[in-house]
């Protein structure tokens, strides 16, 4: 344990971080699970707009990078698509 004051408030503030990210990736990999189980049913489209959303703000709050929000959104698209066409 730090014997710092600043240094104890930081380990206190990154281990709440820490359990912030846990559960946005939690939520993000059961939303995309879901979806995945999801598609070429009837409920295909909400679930594709509820992971977009959940992805979009997990990006905007910093929890993943855009560009994984993006590479995840477009997956699940591409999947999506493909069931579609067969």
């Amino acid at each position: 344990m730090p014997n710092i004051k600043s240094v104890v408030k930081d380990v206190k503030k990154s281990g709440e971080r820490r359990l912030r990210n846990l559960a946005w990736r939690s939520k993000i990999k059961t939303f995309v699970k879901k979806t995945r189980q999801a598609i070429g049913s009837p409920e295909e489209a909400a679930m594709l707009k509820a992971t977009s959303s959940v992805v979009d703000s997990a990006a905007q709050k910093g929890i993943i990078h855009k560009n994984a929000a993006a590479r995840r959104k477009s997956r699940m698209m591409k999947r999506a698509a493909k069931t579609e066409k067969s």
